[in-house]
């Protein structure tokens, strides 16, 4: 394998010109720059990135830590910080946790012991002191659209208001008995949602139909057996609020097997991406700019690594706010 040394002997300078053209860090001339870069084609050097990083205490790596990418809103976000992310020479390593709490201990681990100089999370819930502890290590993190830390930098959706949008919207489509697939209280999305629809059920003079079930809530399987709960309990249910898109799927797919259109139990998801409106019965949706909030993610945690450690930037929790997507579950 070809050297620095090898690059200077072959285009006649010393190893310090070399590390300066190819690294960009002061003037070279043109010409001698020209020589270098023909000599490091001819010689086929590839630079040592290890100790690279070593050197200037920078992996340009950001490890990302998801409970799934199929057909779900994170794939979106996920090209939003890989665009990103390549745009400032940083690559990335994905976690996919399914919504476990040992999985996302044992990547979290793996992670500040390995070659990364950030992580973008979206938390179970379970793990904080881990992440507080890998933070005050040195390694930058910033939440990603669970905000489980008021003390770690995130960025999320307005998920409260969605939730208190849709009643209101299906209200005045003629609603009066509305279920919402619920999940776990301990994650800060669907406490947000929960406590939306609970404000505008209130204040409405309606009555709460929640399901939950023991699938992993950001599947298929989830929405389609809690619709199938609600579908049993609830007599005169005309409308169904699911927290993602993907769940809209499984709540769909239930009311067709059971000969239920969507003129009689309308559905309607908080977090809404592409799927929707590829559908063959399109999904009423309040839609979230997800590469936008990718982006933004990414920017926030390469900005963190690259401040020095007496100057870090302060702690920031964005907000998005959603879009509201009429399509044909709720006409």
């Amino acid at each position: 394998m070809a050297t620095l040394k090898d690059v200077a002997k072959l285009a006649c300078v010393d190893v310090s010109t070399v590390s300066r053209a190819l690294n960009n860090t002061s003037y070279v001339h043109p010409e001698t720059k020209k020589k270098i870069y023909a000599a490091a084609k001819e010689l086929c050097y590839s630079p040592n990135i290890m100790a690279k990083a070593l050197r200037q205490g920078k992996r340009h790596t950001i490890g990302i830590v998801v409970p799934r990418l199929h057909l779900t809103i994170f794939s979106e976000i996920l090209q939003g910080i890989e665009s990103k992310a390549r745009q400032y020479g940083y690559s990335t390593i994905i976690c996919v946790t399914d919504d476990n709490a040992k999985i996302e201990k044992e990547c979290l681990n793996r992670l500040r012991n390995g070659f990364i100089d950030g992580i973008i999370i979206a938390p179970v819930g379970k793990n904080s002191h881990l992440i507080r502890d890998i933070k005050a290590g040195g390694i930058s993190v910033v939440q990603l659209i669970r905000k489980q830390d008021q003390g770690i930098s995130s960025i999320i959706s307005d998920y409260e208001k969605c939730a208190y949008d849709a009643v209101n919207y299906l209200y005045d489509r003629g609603c009066r008995n509305i279920g919402l697939i619920a999940g776990s209280q301990h994650l800060s999305t669907f406490k947000g949602r929960y406590d939306g629809y609970h404000k505008a059920i209130c204040k409405l003079g309606l009555e709460e139909y929640l399901s939950e079930c023991s699938y992993t809530v950001n599947s298929f399987e989830y929405g389609y057996e809690c619709t199938c709960k609600l579908i049993d309990s609830t007599d005169s249910l005309d409308a169904i609020i699911v927290c993602v898109d993907v769940q809209g799927l499984g709540a769909m797919r239930a009311l067709k097997e059971q000969g239920i259109s969507l003129s009689q139990i309308k559905v309607i998801s908080l977090t809404g991406h592409s799927i929707g409106e590829m559908l063959q019965t399109t999904m009423t949706s309040l839609e979230i700019p997800a590469n936008e909030m990718g982006e933004k993610a990414a920017m926030m945690i390469i900005e963190d690594i690259e401040s020095p450690s007496d100057n870090k930037p302060s702690t920031q929790h964005l907000v998005f706010t959603s879009t509201l997507v009429e399509r044909e579950s709720t006409m």
